[in-house]
């Protein structure tokens, strides 16, 4: 879970998922490895953030000793009034739901480091990847936003049930003649707990027939700390397409251990995100059939994450100035400093819930403002429509905040990615961006 050092337990609430599908090599003449990933309905999305808002609801009103005094008893008027979201975002609320908090994290050779950390409540695109001789099968979520690959062990705890969703796919390295013991501790502090494991070596192999060796991942022992996010959704552990400089424990990241073994053509990966529809993850290189036009090429301008330097970000009256933002296709919203949300959800009437989560009457969002992004002097537009997601007859608001003290300012998730063909080119640290087909 990369990005690591804040919770960013902000990913989990959502959950407009996207299941991979039968993994679909394509190793044509292009060289280019083919991962599809399958969108799950916004009906889902919306069904699991009421019931996380009902939950979240709840555990306040039974914590009155420590719950704000809106949920003590206040008026409910309170919920229109522009301070509640100072009361939802207290800081004590942090480890309940999809909220920031820092943790040091051990990332090898003795150095500890601030990462972002996520609950993937939120995610929305998944695929799959196999572990082992014989290849065990996992769904997980392929994140830019982290560095390391992870997936539950037998017998782990607070894993999933096999009432919902057939439960999680769990791996048994007993049945894999080319395992290695590592055995170092793998532990990450969320909001909501710890998730904790061991590190192992074994073989990763991607697209059914593209094989990593002696990749270093983790065994997930106990993922409690990802909370009900975790249980309810349809993916069993995150690959992260981060840099090395993220990853814990030393752990070399899988499409660096690509590069290095030459199974992929070029040090270059792209994903093309269907607006509700499928979509793929390229390694290898990226396909022209994708998009349109010229790409545009934006360098790096913090090699750890996938982080790029942002002139301007407007939404109506909205303008935030200079700042800075990751691509991340790990989360499924865009997200900002809580001070910018804040103004711009208010200016367009979306309210806030416990959660931090905002959302807005739907017959306001025909008239909703186009959020736009300038970058390397061009205007890269997500429109209003585009700014929510919606099914019976709720709609919430694709944006939320996140104070990221020493981190990046802005997370560009799944929400812009969809709107653009996004190129991740890992040896010249660079991000391309064009128009979709």
């Amino acid at each position: 879970m990369l990005f690591k050092s804040l919770a960013i337990a902000s990913a989990l609430s959502l959950t407009t998922t996207v299941l991979a599908s039968d993994t679909d090599t394509n190793n044509n003449v292009d060289n280019l490895i083919r991962i599809p990933i399958k969108k799950i309905s916004n009906h889902e999305v919306v069904a699991t953030h009421l019931k996380r808002e009902r939950d979240a609801l709840l555990a306040a009103l039974n914590s009155s000793h420590d719950a704000p005094a809106l949920l003590r008893g206040g008026s409910s008027s309170s919920f229109g009034s522009p301070s509640f979201p100072t009361q939802v975002l207290d800081a004590r609320y942090a480890s309940r739901g999809p909220f920031v908090g820092m943790t040091s994290v051990d990332v090898g050779e003795g150095k500890s480091e601030n990462v972002i950390i996520k609950d993937y409540s939120n995610a929305q695109y998944y695929g799959e990847v196999m572990i082992g001789t014989p290849p065990q099968k996992f769904t997980v979520v392929f994140d830019t936003g982290s560095s390391n690959l992870w997936v539950p062990k037998v017998n782990c705890q607070n894993c999933g049930y096999w009432f919902i969703h057939g439960g999680k796919n769990k791996f048994d390295n007993s049945q894999s003649t080319s395992y290695k013991a590592d055995g170092s501790d793998f532990h990450i502090q969320y909001g909501s707990g710890d998730v904790q494991g061991y590190f192992s070596v074994d073989t990763v192999t991607l697209a059914d027939d593209i094989v990593i060796t002696d990749q270093k991942f983790a065994e997930v022992s106990n993922a409690g700390g990802l909370g009900v996010g975790y249980i309810m959704g349809q993916f069993d552990g995150i690959l992260g397409l981060g840099f090395e400089g993220l990853s814990l424990g030393g752990a070399k990241t899988v499409f660096k251990n690509a590069i290095d073994q030459k199974v992929v053509a070029q040090p270059v990966f792209a994903f093309s995100l269907g607006d509700n529809a499928d979509g793929e993850l390229t390694l290898g290189g990226y396909d022209d059939s994708k998009f349109k036009g010229d790409i545009t090429w934006i360098p790096l301008s913090e090699p750890k994450y996938w982080q790029i330097d942002i002139e301007d970000i407007t939404a109506g009256s909205y303008s935030s100035g200079t700042t800075n933002g990751i691509v991340d296709s790990g989360t499924s919203l865009i997200t900002g400093p809580s001070t910018s949300i804040i103004k711009i959800a208010l200016s367009v009437g979306a309210m806030p819930n416990i959660m931090g989560q905002y959302t807005i009457d739907c017959a306001k969002v025909p008239n909703l403002p186009d959020l736009e992004f300038k970058i390397n002097g061009q205007v890269w537009k997500v429109p209003g429509k585009d700014l929510v997601i919606e099914s019976a007859g709720t709609c919430l608001f694709a944006m939320m905040g996140m104070d990221i003290p020493t981190g990046p300012q802005w997370i560009l998730g799944d929400v812009f990615m969809r709107k653009f063909y996004t190129i991740f080119d890992y040896e010249n640290q660079k991000v391309g961006l064009a128009e979709p087909n």
